[in-house]
This record gives C-alpha cells, sequence and structure tokens, in this order.
C-alpha cells in the first residue's frame, strides 16, 4: 500500500477535502442552532422539531443519496475533456432534482397532515411536529437543487462554494430562527413552525448563491434542456442504489435504537451520546472518501486507472492514519465528551463504555467508508447497496440481537454493548468485500473500464 502513496495526491484530497469537512460542520451546526432555539420556545418545540426530523432526514438523505451520482460522472466528463457532457448531467440532475422534490414534498405532506391523527402522540406535539414538517417540505426542492449544483462543481474539483454557502447559511441561521420562532418585526411567535420556516429559506438562499458558482465555473452549464430520458436513466440506475444503502444504513440504526430503547433511560442515553459523537467522528474519513470519488472519476475520465488505484491507496493510508489519531483521541476524552451531554453519572458511565467500542469501530469504519467512496468513482452503486445490505442487514442486526438479548455466544446477555460489537463485526465484512470489488475492478483493461463507468 504505502509503495503507491504519494505526496502529490495526499496534497490533492487534502485540498478537496477539507472544504467537505467544514461544510458537514455547517450543516450539523444548523441543526444545532435549531434545536437549541427549539428549546428556549419550549419542550415541547424543541421535542416537535426531534420528531419531525425523524421523518423529514431520511427522506432528504435519500434524495441527496440519488444525487450523489452526478459528482463522479462529471469528474469523468472532466477527466475526458468532454464539457459538454458534464453540462447534461447539470442540467438533467436539475430535472430529476425536481422530480425526486415532488415525491418528497408529497409524502412530508400526507404526514404533516395525518400525524395529529395518529392518536398515540400527545395533541400538542402532534401538532407543533405536524407545522414543522409543513413549513420545512417547501424548501425541499431548494435542498435538492443545491445538491445537483454542489455535486457539479465537487465534479471539477471546487468544493470550497459548499462550504462557503453552508457558513452564510449558517450565519443567517440564528436570526432567521430568532425571527420566525420568537415573532420579531410584528411577526407572530410559531415555534417550532418558525424553525421550519427558517430552514426552508435558508435552503432557497443557498441553492441560489451556488448558481452564482456554477457560472464562475462555466458560464452555459446553466442553460435550458429538454428532459433527456437516457441521460435521467442513467443517473437515476446509478444513484438509486446509493440511495438505498443510505437507507440501509440510517434504518438499521434506526432499528437498533428502537430495540434498545426497552432497556432502560441510562442505557438509551449512553447509546445515544455515543452515536453523536461517531456522527460527527465519521465527517473525518468521509471527507476524504468524497475528495477520492472526485479524483477517481477525473482520473478513469483520462482512461488512467493506475492513478485512480494510487488516488484510492493514498486516501487509505491517510483514513488509517487518522483513524489512529482519533482512536487515541476518543480513548483518552471519552469521560469529558460523555460529561458534556450529560451529568448524570451512569449515563456518562454507559456512554464512555460505547466510545471504547468507538476506539475499534474507526478502522473498519475508516477502511469502508474510503473503500465505498472510491466505487463511487467507478459508477458501481450497486456493489454498494448489496454490501452494506449485507453489513446492517445480514450480520450486524442479527449478531447483534443474539448478543444484546440472549445469551447463545456469551455468558449473559451484553445488552446495548453487544449491538456495539456486532457493528464492528458488520463493518469489518463491509470493508473486506468492498476491497475485493475495487481490487476486481482496478485489474480491468482500460477499453472494460470505459465501458464499465459509461454504462
Amino acid at each position: 500500500m504505502f509503495r503507491h502513496f504519494s505526496k502529490q495526491e495526499t496534497r490533492n484530497l487534502v485540498l478537496l477535502a477539507v472544504p467537505v469537512f467544514l461544510g458537514q460542520i455547517a450543516q450539523i451546526a444548523m441543526s444545532f442552532v435549531d434545536t437549541v432555539v427549539a428549546g428556549r420556545a419550549g419542550a415541547v418545540d424543541m421535542a416537535a422539531v426531534a420528531v419531525a426530523t425523524s421523518f423529514w432526514i431520511p427522506g432528504t438523505m435519500f434524495g441527496q443519496g440519488l444525487i450523489m451520482a452526478i459528482t463522479p460522472l462529471v469528474a469523468q466528463a472532466v477527466g475526458a475533456g468532454d464539457r459538454l457532457q458534464s453540462r447534461r448531467f447539470l442540467r438533467q440532475g436539475l430535472w430529476l432534482a425536481a422530480g425526486i422534490s415532488l415525491l418528497l414534498m408529497a409524502i412530508f405532506l400526507i404526514i404533516s397532515q395525518t400525524i395529529p391523527l395518529w392518536g398515540h402522540m400527545d395533541a400538542l406535539l402532534a401538532r407543533k411536529t405536524s407545522e414543522y414538517l409543513f413549513a420545512v417540505l417547501w424548501g425541499v426542492p431548494a435542498l435538492m437543487f443545491f445538491g445537483v449544483q454542489r455535486c457539479f462543481l465537487e465534479g471539477h474539483g471546487r468544493t470550497r462554494p459548499a462550504m462557503v454557502a453552508g457558513f452564510v447559511g449558517l450565519a443567517l441561521n440564528v436570526p432567521l430562527n430568532i425571527v420566525f420562532v420568537f415573532g420579531k418585526f410584528g411577526l407572530p411567535a410559531m415555534g417550532a413552525a418558525g424553525c421550519g420556516v427558517a430552514t426552508a429559506i435558508l435552503f432557497w438562499f443557498m441553492a441560489v448563491s451556488m448558481v452564482f458558482f456554477v457560472r464562475h465555473t462555466d458560464r452555459a452549464a446553466l442553460a435550458m434542456e429538454k428532459p433527456d430520458g437516457s441521460i435521467l436513466k442513467r443517473v437515476t440506475r446509478i444513484g438509486l442504489p446509493s440511495a438505498f444503502a443510505m437507507l440501509n444504513e440510517t434504518a438499521a440504526f434506526a432499528l437498533i435504537a428502537l430495540i434498545v430503547s426497552p432497556l432502560g433511560v441510562t442505557t438509551v442515553a449512553g447509546h445515544q451520546i455515543a452515536i453523536n459523537v461517531s456522527a460527527f467522528v465519521w465527517m473525518c474519513p468521509f471527507s476524504i472518501g468524497a475528495a477520492s470519488t472526485i479524483r477517481i472519476g477525473t482520473l478513469l475520465g483520462a482512461g488512467d486507472i493506475a492513478g485512480a488505484k494510487r488516488v484510492r491507496l493514498t486516501a487509505l493510508t491517510i483514513t488509517l492514519a487518522m483513524a489512529c489519531a482519533l482512536a487515541l483521541l476518543i480513548y483518552l476524552v471519552r469521560y469529558p465528551v460523555a460529561s458534556l451531554y450529560n451529568d448524570d453519572e451512569a449515563v456518562i458511565q454507559m456512554a464512555s463504555l460505547l466510545l471504547i467500542c468507538e476506539v475499534f469501530y474507526q478502522f473498519p469504519d475508516g477502511v469502508q467508508t474510503n473503500t465505498l467512496c472510491s466505487l463511487r468513482g467507478w459508477n458501481d452503486t450497486r456493489a454498494i447497496f448489496c454490501i452494506s445490505f449485507v453489513a446492517y442487514w445480514v450480520v450486524s442486526l442479527p449478531l447483534g440481537w443474539i448478543l444484546c438479548m440472549t445469551d447463545l455466544l456469551t455468558p449473559e446477555p451484553l445488552g446495548v454493548l453487544g449491538f456495539w460489537i456486532a457493528l464492528i463485526v458488520g463493518l469489518s465484512v463491509a470493508a473486506v468485500l468492498y476491497l475485493l470489488r475495487v481490487h476486481a475492478l482496478e485489474r480491468l483493461s482500460v477499453e472494460d473500464m470505459k465501458k464499465k463507468i459509461g454504462r
């Protein structure tokens, strides 16, 4: 692996990855601001935002997973020197974004209108959840249009625009939330719904701001073009498995939370702390992986399989080095970090125990994240879906349930710890399978590679 390590590619990857990482930080900060401001309005408002997010996030992640196919497709066109084709992926991607937006808006509208009728939720909480979902759904098209433009720019190796748009949006998030949640300048106080209004406005601002960056990159890129069935079918064929792969993961973690919920408040709270820390730390390997998708797509478009392999191995080396540093850091600060979330000693002890699992979790998670991002550069998203399904639903969930709830493999049930051990095992399986798949692709001839990415 080390003989393929490249200092130049390290520089390329870091320059691409740092803006991706900072952009992810901005998005997390926006969610944090929504939660804090809603909490100031009242406990019910904060709970409404949390409940609505459990519907909102999986749906929008599915849409963004579908759109992510545009990044490697544009990168491959850029690598091949085909600017016209890169423009077509952007234009057709906008049509696809419009279609998925209508579908998601219809789903969120139905949920928002029926939540008060479900009967098992507090009436006030149900009403506020409904109001938030109804407000935020009008921002769905903007979020999808933002995603398409971001993918187009990333395919050109420009990751800074999304970061800039994210931080400007974050700067506007606080005042907009205050205006709509608490009612300023003569507007009524809207509570949780105000967070939804502020979020929708921010999404439209971010989508419009990306137009400036797209036009700066390629002035003709945003010209109108009729829907093209062949390109839409190609983007959908590549993007749909990625979208379902994201659902594999989010649904698996949601199910784990549901299974462990009867084990008590301490267990659930400790598990949630460990999940939050894991999500934050995961941005490091993801950022390097996103950068490798861009570089690999560009090099494959230019017919350079050896260069693509060099990028993957360089990215993998960086990821493993980061995993070592992050594992040591998590081990050393696990108690202080857990204390930031909660002052209950039992919760802190539980979270600290699970964060020890997070130490070992770093290595298989880093490898599988890095390698699946490489497969995106190859447009090999069906393999990503199949392997993620095996990792989470065939290995991690069944093994986790056995370790958590039974004594079949251990002297006594391990509780939530069993699921974390199972996740490490499942991610290790995924890492091995992803590596085997990418090794097979890297042995293709240039002609076969071009057929592969051209489908």
